[in-house]
């Protein structure tokens, strides 16, 4: 059950606190309809237990207020630089994501999330759980009834990558891969470590293509992530986009590849 952040949980909780006290509630109602006890309702309400997505969700039940509380949550506790990016995933017709170092985020499997994640020595394991959390819900849209075309190339050293750290997890990791990319609109290539050197190297990027045929692209850095949406500067990721798929072997050499490294990172 991932907790919300502090400053984020606090405004969900008087909102809930708010919307029970608006539909007549007491606590001991709420709760039966929201599926916990009227003790840890009290408990959420007074600060003393921890928001979880659980409860949030639970509210939204109680409520009936189709689930603004879970999408407040997951706005609010998203950051800023990521917003804009994250509206023009969820309207996109097509997505392509190229990454040299890491599995692509909406591929990511649970217990690999939450490794990368932890990795940023800042975050609270209560962030770190609610942008785990965040992250699964994201990967709806490749499962939904009208999901996005979807395109990744992933460098041959990003699911190779192992060490304590992804013990026992980079085999499920990679098996995830191959299931996605059994689906007709998931597409998975992989650069091989023999391609040497290439232009996406210089980093990850990101496009996406709204129902209107507009493209819009995203890169990140250490500090956060930009959204680019001039014509000249998509235009230059759409170019780079082709270099690197044109150094990727093609879908089925590539879904080889990634059973021969799953077998090689040993039982899950």
């Amino acid at each position: 059950m991932a907790e919300v952040p502090g400053p984020v949980a606090g405004f969900i909780v008087a909102e809930i606190r708010r919307a029970r006290g608006a539909s007549g509630m007491t606590q001991e109602a709420f709760g039966t309809h929201a599926g916990f006890s009227a003790s840890h309702v009290s408990a959420v309400e007074s600060g003393t237990r921890a928001l979880t997505v659980d409860f949030i969700r639970g509210a939204d039940r109680a409520v009936r207020n189709g689930g603004l509380f879970e999408r407040l949550a997951t706005e609010l506790g998203t950051p800023a630089w990521f917003r804009p990016w994250l509206d023009a995933e969820r309207g996109a017709t097509q997505l392509r994501y190229f990454e040299p170092n890491l599995i692509p985020g909406l591929l990511q499997v649970e217990h690999y999330a939450r490794v990368v994640l932890r990795t940023v020595d800042s975050l609270t394991d209560a962030e770190v759980e609610h942008r785990v959390s965040t992250r699964m819900d994201r990967q709806g849209i490749l499962t939904g009834e009208r999901p996005p075309q979807f395109v990744a190339v992933i460098d041959e050293a990003a699911v190779r990558r192992g060490g304590d750290g992804l013990a026992g997890i980079m085999s499920q990791q990679i098996a995830h891969l191959i299931g996605l990319a059994e689906l007709p609109h998931v597409h998975i290539h992989v650069i091989p470590c023999d391609s040497g050197l290439h232009v996406g190297l210089s980093g990850p990027f990101a496009l996406a293509r709204s129902s209107d045929g507009v493209w819009v692209g995203h890169l990140e850095n250490q500090l956060g992530g930009d959204v680019v949406d001039k014509d000249d500067d998509v235009a230059t990721l759409q170019a780079r986009w082709e270099s690197v798929r044109n150094e990727a072997l093609p879908r089925r050499q590539s879904i080889d590849l990634l059973k021969e490294v799953e077998n090689q990172h040993g039982p899950r």
